[in-house]
């Protein structure tokens, strides 16, 4: 059986032989470096089970270290080592990513057990890396991204609800990424080779929403020149995804309500017919308080939220935004591309109120616009520095910026129809009251200037 490889970083030549003699008399393969310049070199060459770095060192210093083990190996344990009446630069340490640390003095028992237990917890590291991709073979994670735990208890809940026909409901603000997890429960379930239809409420007329869900015959009303298949019918032996489904007019709950219960949908103007599909819904309402509200029946709620998956927003796990941004910047400029650890925590004391879609478009722009190779602190955008001041409370640039020589009416009311939607993450309800206009309103005007709602999504 291969020997544990524990590689040590110490600039204290006595204590650097000491930890390499004990450790390699418990029956590891012991590594030493005495600077961390050297011990990222071998830790790169050699990519060692564990590493145990002093925390003060001339040169790189151990958190540098650590930080630098982490973002190139997320899954390597790191121990520090920190002097006497020192603790708090351990439990700096352990915010960045430590297993655990050891305090000078420290007895060989001591430092025997620490190394155990991290090996072992490095173990389980490594099943539980094995167990996911198996899980991963089934429900497909590749775009969601999250390690925080409220994201690995969204990825656990839906492991669990995928392969099981229960109708799910999920909520969360705009831009969390309902409709990835949804596709995510599609994939990973028994319909995975049928479609998977999505169907925004919201965005639908109301006049023509009971026919985009449940078809029409011809003639069954004015311009139904032919038979027209639903989305229940378009999704048939699969899954169909109703985003914004509190936006569902009150008199057409009860027909959504039918199928659910009955298995069984009503053309307009035509007999009932089964259907075989799985419903999942997802809404940024609060559900609970439009029911007390009278706006949405009690009984479809219940049916709807069989299994309720709440998606966190981004300000409630900034631990991701390091690794979103990373993901996007790979998804939209390949691997070359590096970000600067300025920048980083920058974006992540922001606020986010379009969550993930906001991030990432706030990437792309950085992206096309960069002035290096690589992101740094001065990519970020005039026009993210003027959001981020107008919600800390400071002075904004003004809306719109209208020229001397003047400009069309329309220009004007579809550049703030642009602007409240990139401020609100692609949200309608909240551009529309942002606007001071009704919901309805700014949907027509959208059309009419062909305003993608996906763009700020």
């Amino acid at each position: 059986m291969t020997k544990p490889t524990v590689l040590i970083i110490e600039d204290d030549a006595s204590l650097r032989r000491v930890l390499e003699f004990s450790l390699e008399e418990s029956g590891y393969r012991v590594l030493t470096a005495e600077s961390g310049e050297e011990g990222l070199d071998l830790f790169r060459i050699e990519g060692p089970s564990l590493v145990i770095t002093d925390i003060a060192m001339p040169g790189i210093s151990g958190y540098e270290v650590l930080k630098a083990v982490k973002e190139e190996s997320p899954d390597t344990v790191v121990i520090v080592i920190t002097a006497f009446g020192s603790v708090e630069k351990a439990v700096e340490a352990m915010k960045l990513g430590a297993y655990d640390y050891l305090t000078k003095p420290f007895g060989r028992d001591e430092l025997r057990l620490v190394v155990a237990k991290a090996l072992d917890f490095s173990g389980l590291q490594a099943e539980n890396a094995r167990l996911r991709e198996v899980l991963n073979d089934r429900v497909d994670f590749s775009h969601i991204v999250g390690i925080s735990p409220r994201m690995q208890q969204v990825f656990e809940v839906v492991r669990r609800v995928a392969a099981t026909e229960a109708t799910v409901l999920l909520l969360g603000e705009s831009g969390t990424g309902k409709e990835l997890v949804a596709r995510a429960i599609h994939h990973g379930s028994d319909r995975s080779q049928g479609s998977f239809v999505a169907v925004n409420c919201a965005a639908i007329p109301r006049d023509l929403l009971e026919s985009t869900l449940f078809g029409h015959r011809k003639g069954s009303f004015t311009g139904a020149v032919s038979d027209r298949a639903g989305k229940f019918e378009q999704a048939r032996g699969g899954t169909l995804f109703l985003d914004e489904v509190g936006e569902l007019p009150i008199d057409l709950q009860p027909k959504l309500l039918r199928v659910l219960q009955e298995r069984e949908i009503e053309p307009v103007g035509a007999e009932p017919v089964k259907v075989d599909v799985r419903v999942i819904a997802a809404t940024n309402r609060q559900l609970r308080q439009a029911v007390d509200q009278g706006s949405f029946r009690e009984d479809l709620y219940y049916r709807l939220a069989v299994i309720p998956v709440t998606l966190p927003a981004l300000r409630e796990r900034r631990d991701d935004i390091p690794l979103l941004v990373r993901h996007f910047v790979r998804k939209h400029a390949g691997q070359g591309v590096r970000v600067d650890e300025g920048l980083l925590q920058k974006l992540s004391a922001l606020p986010w109120p379009g969550n993930v879609r906001e991030l990432e478009n706030c990437v792309e722009r950085m992206l096309i616009l960069r002035h290096k190779d690589h992101l740094t602190i001065e990519d970020f955008t005039p026009m993210e520095q003027a959001q981020s001041s107008d919600r800390d409370g400071g002075q904004s640039t003004p809306l719109l910026n209208i020229p001397e020589e003047g400009v069309a009416l329309e220009e004007i009311e579809k550049q703030a129809i642009v602007e409240a939607l990139h401020r609100h993450g692609g949200n309608q309800t909240r551009a529309a009251a942002f606007l001071r206009i009704p919901r309805h309103t700014l949907i027509y005007r959208m059309e009419k200037y062909d305003i993608k709602r996906s763009y700020f999504r």
